[in-house]
């Protein structure tokens, strides 16, 4: 096929393929980051019934992107060969049959086990939708989809944590994971059937590459510090949002659960700077916008330091904001400074993104446990000014 021909073959926006493209893909994000993360507001609740230190506890947020994490690699390695709209329909559904049979377990260990699998399933659909809208959409629009995808994830954080704060404190823990497994199950179908079909080429008789196109990949110094720039943005939201139901749930606060899942709807914020910021960074550059928003996420957390829950929403809700915009523009980033295989760019941008998540979501709980939410603030002002000092770098670099 010429590059004529397959520039026509791209989606226009505006027209049918684009609406159906768009509304699968924020459905299918939105399963995706519920499944994910819906377990975080409820941390606590597992630290009593089982025993367990909030670092532990938190493992339950950290072996599903952990699980998400090495899936990357592997894919990473076959994404040539990966048939993008089937990866991501097994993804959303199996992985919302296993929410299901996690509602039934007795043991903390086999939930762990259970998310583990659940994220290495998971880890399909963002290597591969990112991939289909690189190699889907038609370039100038690559940006602002990008950016209306990443507000799925958001809605879909949001609602998955808020669903299930609120059907624990109605039933339990259990009865809540079942029935959020039985929603995704249904919204999963839907995304079979609404998902245009790929017109990019998958060749499947490519050959295994093993280390070279990874060290190709790892020689652009550009690509790397973005890579760096996502485990450090990822790690601390996650980790902010891991340990502040601990610190609603006490004095003065006392919140009760369905209460922290409302605290959730701080994602509406997020919700809102990816799509902005998205269309911000086809305008005025990947660099730049990823510059300002964690910044943004810096001045946010520092803010959540002040001693009443306006000073905790105010400060989170910046904190959101900057994180959607980072993360939007960095991705959208990385497959700009790279001619290489998108699927393979982005798979290993997801690695060190839920790394991030997986590390510093967990290493966190050791701060909290010496210091509170004082040393979380302390722990993460220091990873953010680092992530602020490499983009700083990469585009001054680039200049």
């Amino acid at each position: 096929m010429d590059d004529q021909s397959i520039a026509d073959n791209k989606i226009k926006k505006g027209t049918g393929e684009y609406w159906r493209a768009i509304i699968a893909l924020f459905f299918g994000s939105l399963v995706t980051f519920g499944a994910e993360y819906c377990v975080q507001p409820i941390i606590p609740v597992f630290t009593d019934p089982f025993s367990l230190e909030p670092a532990t506890a938190s493992l339950a947020v950290s072996f599903g992107t952990g699980g998400m994490a090495l899936a990357m690699l592997f894919i990473a390695e076959f994404a040539k060969r990966l048939p993008r709209k089937e990866v991501m329909s097994i993804a959303l559904i199996v992985s919302a049959i296993l929410a299901v049979i996690m509602a039934l377990s007795d043991y903390f260990g086999l939930i762990l086990v259970l998310r583990l699998c659940q994220g290495l399933l998971l880890a399909g659909f963002p290597a591969m939708a990112t991939a289909y809208i690189s190699e889907e959409f038609d370039s100038s629009i690559v940006g602002a989809v990008m950016g209306i995808y990443v507000s799925g994830t958001s809605i879909g954080g949001l609602a998955g944590r808020m669903l299930l704060s609120f059907f624990t404190d109605l039933y339990s823990w259990r009865v809540a994971l079942a029935i959020l497994g039985t929603a995704y199950a249904i919204i999963g179908i839907a995304f079979v059937l609404l998902l245009p079909k790929a017109h990019h080429v998958i060749d499947v008789r490519a050959p295994f590459s093993g280390l070279e196109e990874f060290k190709g990949l790892f020689a652009n110094k550009r690509l790397v510090a973005i890579y760096a720039i996502a485990l450090m943005v990822m790690g601390p939201f996650v980790c902010a949002y891991n340990y502040i139901s601990y610190v609603l749930l006490a004095e003065p606060y006392c919140l009760n659960q369905t209460a922290i899942g409302l605290f959730y709807l701080l994602y509406l914020v997020g919700t809102v700077s990816s799509t902005l910021m998205g269309a911000l960074s086809d305008r005025i550059g990947n660099g730049p916008t990823a510059l300002v928003s964690i910044f943004g996420m810096l001045v946010g957390i520092l803010l959540s330091l002040y001693p009443s829950l306006l000073g905790i929403v105010v400060g989170m809700g910046l904190f959101t904001f900057g994180f959607f915009g980072a993360h939007a523009s960095a991705l959208s980033w990385s497959c700009k400074v790279d001619s290489s295989d998108k699927a393979r760019i982005t798979a290993l941008y997801m690695f060190f993104y839920y790394m991030g998540s997986s590390l510093i979501g967990s290493g966190g709980g050791y701060f909290f446990s010496l210091s509170g939410w004082r040393g979380i603030v302390f722990f993460l002002v220091g990873i953010l000014s680092l992530a602020l000092l490499v983009n700083f770098l990469l585009l001054k670099r680039t200049k």
